[in-house]
């Protein structure tokens, strides 16, 4: 072992070697705090990592290790490594980024586990040393190569030092009001250079849907697999050993109570519910039980039909299919422009990427709040550059032939 040249057994045993010594980084410093890489720091450590790589390529010839670290033997078994550890992150539940990790090992919290960061610093400072080293002897048939190696070093490097700059912030906006300011992981709240009112809030919902429930579990029947009618265009259905036919639906009620009767009237204001008259019929007993079930909502209570002694017809919330928030948005100069955003279509304001998060769920289609999540990433350019050079990369190899079927044409 360790005779020149080095093979797999030493790149392992280096990878172990930096394991163990983050290990001990681990239990003496504790995990990497990133926060401490924001700007410049995280530049002024791009430049150094730079001029450290192109210190080694120069000295390639004089110390092997540098030589070592730029050839496929060293790559293979760093990847190797890197993705062992990865597989670990897949396998352990991870915490978020300000909790403490809940094992001791520390494989719960792996993006600031010093044994992860050695690993993947000695990953990228393999892939670096060889596009360096193929970048000397250059060649435009070897393009593709250089297009995806480049692509993947620039993508690694800057979203890991961009991570610091990256903002990730809660907005809470009230119907009317604008709001400029948010919440980090940690609850602190920051001003921001632009500013958020929420105009309007809406929810388009699926359709009501009827089901039966264990009364004493409240469980939806048959478990596991539960039945369902949907109240939309359908007046029948079958539901278990019960016929359930549709009498009336008022989509807009109120919920009306006297002394003796339950009904539900006409209501097009905040908190209407949505309602149905229904008959169910047993098919073999013959039992049968009449009367209004409604969703509720935060004004009005929710009713089920009570069917038997272990049996309700009731109708659950509607679920949300799309929701909805118009906006006015403003920045610093005093532009201000108007926009909507759903659910996987964000809008930008300025340097920030604006999504539609939550709202206030107890009142639902009639909240008057909206959560934004508000995201900020001045690096990703940068690792966007990255991807399209490794996609480039990836469309010139079967552009451009390789040396042996020139020679073979």
């Amino acid at each position: 072992m360790w005779n020149k040249p080095w093979k797999y057994k030493e790149g392992l045993t280096c990878g172990a070697g930096l394991y163990v010594t983050g290990l001990l980084l681990y239990y003496t410093l504790g995990p990497v705090e990133w926060s401490h890489l924001e700007w410049p720091v995280n530049l002024i450590l791009l430049v150094l990592y730079l001029l450290m790589l192109l210190t080694m390529h120069l000295l390639r010839r004089r110390v092997y290790l540098f030589a070592w670290l730029s050839q496929y033997r060293c790559s293979v078994a760093s990847m190797l490594c890197v993705s062992v550890a990865t597989l670990l992150m897949g396998l352990v539940a991870q915490v978020p980024a300000t909790a403490q990790p809940t094992d001791f090992l520390g494989w719960s919290k792996m993006l600031s586990y010093p044994p992860f960061v050695l690993l993947y610093v000695w990953m990228t400072t393999s892939l670096g040393l060889t596009v360096l080293r193929t970048l000397a002897a250059f060649s435009l048939r070897r393009l593709p190569f250089y297009l995806n190696h480049v692509g993947l070093f620039v993508a690694l490097v800057c979203t890991t030092l961009g991570s610091a700059d990256m903002q990730r912030l809660l907005m809470t906006c009230t119907l009317g009001k604008a709001e400029w300011r948010a919440t980090d992981e940690a609850g602190r709240v920051i001003s921001l250079p632009i500013a958020i009112q929420l105009d309007r809030f809406t929810i388009d919902e699926y359709p009501p849907k009827l089901m039966v429930i264990d009364n004493e579990t409240g469980a939806a029947l048959p478990e596991g697999k539960p039945q369902h009618i949907l109240l939309e265009g359908t007046t029948e259905g079958r539901l278990l050993d019960w016929q359930i036919s549709v009498l009336d639906t008022v989509p807009m009620a109120a919920y009306m109570q006297t002394a003796d009767t339950v009904r539900y009237t006409e209501f097009h204001s905040m908190g209407a519910t949505y309602a149905a008259l229904v008959r169910a019929e047993h098919v073999q007993s013959g039992a049968r039980a009449e009367g209004w079930v409604s969703c509720g909502s935060f004004v009005f209570p929710y009713k089920a039909l009570r069917l038997d002694a272990r049996h309700s017809l009731v109708m659950p919330e509607r679920e949300p299919q799309r929701y909805l928030s118009q906006v006015t948005t403003f920045v610093k100069d005093g532009t201000s422009t108007t926009d909507s955003i759903v659910v996987n279509h964000p809008i930008r304001v300025g340097s920030w990427t604006v999504y539609q998060k939550s709202y206030d769920k107890e009142k639902g289609r009639w909240s008057d709040v909206s959560v934004f999540e508000l995201v900020r990433d001045p690096w990703l350019p940068a690792v966007y550059v990255g991807i399209f050079m490794l996609l480039l990369g990836a469309i010139l190899m079967f552009v451009i032939p390789n040396k042996r079927k020139e020679e073979t044409l």
